[in-house]
């Protein structure tokens, strides 16, 4: 006969003469009543309802007890949340806050939870570009990298003069034998390495790519559709296309020169460079030694290479002397003189690239964008885009409800922390659904400001 290892009751060192004791008893809490911001924000930005349109159900309607919006809606929840594994939602497909996001009280069938377990999730996330007889659900790709860049230009309420696209690559380490798997040596590990495009907090692709390929490759198709995208909303919008060395290729920039799209990327260093700004070396070194400083010098000329790229550009050096020795460092640049002085391009210019790599670490250490374990790239890729919507999800919070608040620049992870985890008792009547809020949050007010501003924006505008 098997023993019961968990007991129903916990007792605890007792107060004040009164014994302490706890148990999973409370019936209809949540330990996520915060969520609430997520669902305003939902209807603000009218993201979940599209997100499913890229879906297509082939499934007998009469027969199915989840939709696909409300599996679509559970899954960037839950990860937005904080669950980035599918076994969570056996559990979670109980709580009554993943039914009220669903909109979804009670199931049709006696047998089912009002939203779906890990086996039905796990059938959206494999789903195939076409429905198959155990595949009914399938997904189209190109609109779900539409939509993406379509939530970026209903952000701005009007056009601005000019844009920044941030590319990036990054690894995401692999512990099994997924499909398109390499080792990469730069990481050290057995990897994906997905390309992301940012414009500022704005995520506008995350293209998952195996690690066997040039960090850039792939950046000219990408940057190609998302500026053919934006132009044709915002016809007159300068783009300036940001990154470090790795995607300085002629390629990438002789396609900006032809499309009236300006550039700005790292160059590596090679000892023709170098030799080119030995003197402002000569200078910095000797600058740093009389002041006991770290010094720089810059310097502006133009570059061609030997034999990869096309044409002369733009090269910007920083010649600096730090630490007793020499740190050059490269960009180029489609930006003339006149626009930009060398100085300011590097560093208020090119280093704020920098934040980029704080909106990959959102991506993947708070939405856990890098739990790429199934074994085909395709769920893979799917598996990504969850985690990128519920990062734009999580975005449009922050831009919408806690702007002049202490929370307009925190992290996905902060914002979770503080407004999304909190304690409630769900009571459900025949008029209302009351959500009964621990009283001592200590983001109570921040939260109501964030509740109010989403709800308005979430109101259709006056006729």
């Amino acid at each position: 006969m098997p023993t019961e290892c968990i007991p129903d009751l916990f007792g605890f060192a007792p107060v004040e003469g009164r014994e302490v004791v706890a148990a999973f008893d409370a019936g209809a809490v949540t330990s996520d009543a915060g969520a609430l911001l997520l669902s305003a924000t939902d209807r603000a930005i009218r993201m979940m309802d599209r997100f499913a349109a890229c879906f297509h159900d082939v499934r007998c309607q009469e027969q199915i007890e989840h939709e696909v919006v409300t599996l679509v809606g559970q899954r960037v929840f839950g990860i937005a949340l904080g669950y980035e594994d599918l076994n969570d939602h056996d559990e979670l497909r109980h709580d009554p806050m993943m039914a009220v996001l669903a909109g979804k009280l009670e199931a049709r069938r006696e047998d089912c939870a009002p939203v779906a377990g890990k086996s039905t999730l796990n059938r959206l996330e494999l789903s195939r570009l076409e429905p198959t007889r155990y595949h009914k659900i399938s997904h189209n790709p190109v609109a779900i990298k539409r939509l993406l860049v379509d939530l970026f230009v209903e952000a701005h309420a009007r056009a601005p003069k000019q844009i920044i696209l941030d590319l990036d690559a990054t690894d995401d380490p692999l512990h099994g034998q997924q499909e398109g798997r390499f080792f990469h040596g730069y990481y050290d590990c057995y990897c994906y390495l997905p390309l992301y495009v940012f414009c500022g907090r704005h995520l506008l692709a995350a293209k998952l790519r195996p690690a066997n390929i040039d960090g850039a490759a792939g950046s000219v198709e990408e940057v190609a559709r998302i500026v053919a995208q934006i132009r044709r909303q915002w016809p007159h919008v300068r783009i300036l296309v940001r990154a470090d060395s790795g995607f300085a290729r002629e390629e990438l920039m002789a396609w900006c020169e032809a499309n009236g799209v300006d550039f700005l990327l790292g160059l590596a260093k090679t000892d023709r460079l170098v030799a080119e700004i030995e003197s402002e070396l000569e200078q910095a070194a000797a600058k740093s030694e009389r002041t006991g400083k770290p010094a720089r010098c810059f310097k502006d000329f133009v570059w061609r290479t030997r034999s990869s790229w096309s044409r002369q550009r733009r090269v910007v050096a920083k010649a600096e002397w730090t630490q007793g020795e020499a740190n050059p460092r490269f960009v180029v640049t489609s930006l003339t003189r006149a626009e930009c002085k060398a100085r300011y391009l590097y560093e208020k210019v090119y280093c704020a690239r920098g934040d980029m790599e704080n909106r990959i670490k959102e991506c993947q250490l708070d939405l856990y964008a890098d739990r790429t374990s199934t074994a085909t790239m395709r769920a893979n890729q799917l598996r990504l885009w969850f985690a990128s919507m519920a990062y734009v999800l999580l975005c449009a919070l922050r831009r919408i409800g806690l702007h002049e608040t202490e929370y307009a620049k925190a992290t996905c992870g902060t914002i979770r922390l503080k407004l999304l985890k909190i304690g409630a008792l769900v009571r459900v009547s025949v008029r209302r659904i009351k959500v009964a809020m621990a009283t001592a949050c200590p983001a109570a007010q921040v939260w109501g400001l964030a509740a109010s501003r989403l709800i308005a924006a979430a109101r259709p505008p006056p006729t």
